[in-house]
């Protein structure tokens, strides 16, 4: 006798009944980065609001701070006739030229005395020494030996992020695992493939946190960088604001480099991202 199979009607649960299905970890991990991001809006808009109401009720007055539709008229008219675009071109150039010249030669210096014992007898002391100087301190002798023209200025940014990116690229690779760079060398990798393939991606987290405080202190130096005898950028645009008395465009110009600041440390954590995904990971659970 054959017996005779046939499909059943009904799929089987793919779960015990009475069970909840367990959700997606991804679905998990993608509610958490909308809820933290929520959260990060939570204290501006709350500054935001403030400021708003105190405006509205006449706390603040507009001499000492104009309201923020004031603040919104005033980024209007400044964009429609080019003043705001001119000065945040001129402004995102010099900042952007100092981070580079100072983030690379952190980078450079950080590897080289964390990796070489010689380095570090060479340069460690006289980077600590200089390090120890206030950025602003050296603007007028900056105006001396550079003039007033835009090479001061980004030398200046520069000086204030190397040393952050400096510190922690050499702690980073000093706390690099030396088993692993004399396994590396054993299988013949050495010189700058070394560098570039071992010692580089070991410090990264070292290496990014030392981005993150010389982006922040970018913007801090370019603040003080435009008050140098500045006719463009956003210091510019401040510094004729106070002219005048006018404290829309003054507000306008802080929210300004605030917004830059914030942009800043945006990157970084986009960085972070791509170039760390199993901190991420590990994040997510």
């Amino acid at each position: 006798m054959t017996a005779v199979l046939t499909a059943p009607t009904d799929h089987a649960p793919d779960h015990p009944p009475g069970l909840e299905a367990p959700r997606p970890q991804r679905t998990r991990a993608t509610g958490r980065r909308q809820l933290a991001a929520g959260l990060r809006v939570v204290g501006p808009l709350a500054l935001l609001a403030g400021w708003w109401t105190a405006s509205a009720t006449g706390v603040l007055t507009p001499d000492v701070l104009a309201s923020p539709p004031d603040v919104v008229r005033a980024a209007g008219e400044l964009w429609g006739n080019g003043q705001l675009t001119d000065a945040l071109r001129v402004s995102l150039t010099r900042s952007g030229l100092g981070l580079l010249l100072g983030a690379a030669t952190g980078l450079l210096l950080g590897v080289l005395t964390g990796l070489s014992r010689l380095g570090d007898q060479l340069l460690d002391s006289a980077v600590q020494v200089l390090r120890t100087l206030p950025f602003l301190a050296l603007a007028p002798l900056f105006m001396v030996w550079f003039g007033i023209d835009e090479a001061s200025k980004v030398i200046l940014i520069a000086v204030a992020t190397t040393f952050p990116m400096y510190v922690n690229t050499a702690s980073g690779v000093r706390n690099t695992d030396r088993k692993l760079l004399e396994a590396m060398r054993t299988f013949g990798l050495r010189g700058p493939a070394l560098v570039r393939q071992v010692v580089v991606p070991a410090a990264l987290p070292s290496v990014l946190a030392g981005l993150r405080l010389s982006m922040t202190l970018s913007v801090i130096a370019l603040v003080a960088a435009e008050e140098i005898n500045s006719t463009a950028g956003i210091g510019y645009l401040m510094t004729q604001a106070q002219n005048y008395a006018r404290t829309d465009i003054l507000a306008l110009c802080v929210l300004i480099y605030g917004a830059l600041g914030l942009a800043a440390d945006g990157v970084v954590r986009l960085l972070e991202r791509l170039l760390m995904p199993w901190r991420r990971a590990g994040a997510a659970r």
